[in-house]
């Protein structure tokens, strides 16, 4: 039985933060953010809307999307570090909400690479044949761990959900590798302590590192080759960085997922957005091979390679 992906769903706040908006708080320029980082501008939730809510309508998306209902799922898995209070999980709180009365559910945090752990872990209890439908989410609400005083984090970070539904596929379809990884020397890299506290230069040469690495390694484990790959989704964290795994593939400019440019680094939740918003504009089509990668505190990384299509 090979699991992939059948239903896809996202959340994004209303309210946009531009890098025009920031030059008002911070000594910087959009022509710095944009040639640093590629992001002009990110989504920033209010004070009434939490990460579980944002978590929410994503997972609704997705259930109708993948046309299956909330009583057919059998684990929810939500990846994030910003959840709503300790305890209970987000992924409790979907249960109740989403009326997922089979569910077991479990947050799960690896940071910007969380949402490849959760669909590495939904994979395993689908193809180990105990579950059939496994809801996966990844959700940030960053803006409120964001030191807005810190130029060189506040113009990254930006909140939004995506979620996925994770069941059978027919054969030759789905997840054909995966690699997952940490690094727990690395974590004084990136961690929180009240707010985000990132050491910009060592997380960079890690990340060209280790997304360039995985990339190739998921490829050699599914007997393919660069030439084979359709369409990769990098963690959008930095086009730089993005841009490095792009150029260790030898893929072409318009075969890489770039929505950095409008909603920022959204940590785990950024490569399920991007899987939406690819498919909508009608880039990701059925049988493509794509490329997933990502990391994130921890240090973590984790990548995927698929064949889309149920």
């Amino acid at each position: 039985m090979n699991a992939g992906i059948i239903g896809v769903g996202r959340c994004l706040p209303e309210k946009i933060m531009t890098n025009a908006d920031l030059e008002k708080i911070l000594d910087t320029s959009d022509e710095w953010i944009r040639t640093m980082t590629g992001i002009e501008e990110r989504r920033i939730a209010d004070d009434d809307t939490d990460t579980s809510d944002l978590a929410y309508e994503a997972a609704k998306d997705a259930l109708a999307n993948a046309e299956i209902s909330a009583e057919e799922i059998d684990l929810i898995l939500v990846a994030t570090v910003t959840p709503d209070q300790p305890f209970p999980s987000i992924a409790c709180m979907l249960q109740e909400k989403l009326g997922a009365v089979k569910a077991a559910a479990m947050d799960i945090s690896a940071a910007c690479a969380g949402f490849m752990y959760g669909v590495i872990t939904g994979k395993q209890f689908i193809e180990g044949g105990a579950y059939k439908h496994v809801l996966v989410v990844g959700v940030e609400k960053l803006s409120k761990v964001t030191n807005w005083e810190d130029r060189n984090t506040a113009v990254l970070f930006g909140d939004g959900a995506g979620a996925v539904i994770l069941g059978p596929v027919s054969e030759g379809r789905g997840i054909l590798s995966f690699e997952l990884g940490a690094d727990g020397t690395g974590g004084k890299h990136l961690y929180q302590d009240e707010k985000i506290i990132m050491n910009g230069r060592e997380v960079f040469k890690f990340a060209v590192r280790q997304m360039g690495d995985s990339c190739v390694n998921v490829l050699e484990k599914a007997g393919l080759s660069k030439e084979d790959v359709d369409f990769l989704i990098p963690h959008q964290a930095n086009i730089r960085i993005m841009e490095s795994s792009r150029q260790r593939l030898g893929l072409p400019e318009e075969k890489m997922s770039k929505t950095i440019r409008k909603y920022g680094n959204t940590s785990a939740s950024s490569i399920p957005i991007a899987i939406v918003e690819e498919l909508e504009a009608g880039k990701i089509k059925d049988d493509d091979i794509i490329v997933m990668v990502g990391f994130g505190g921890g240090l973590t990384w984790g990548a995927i390679a698929l064949r889309w299509g149920r």
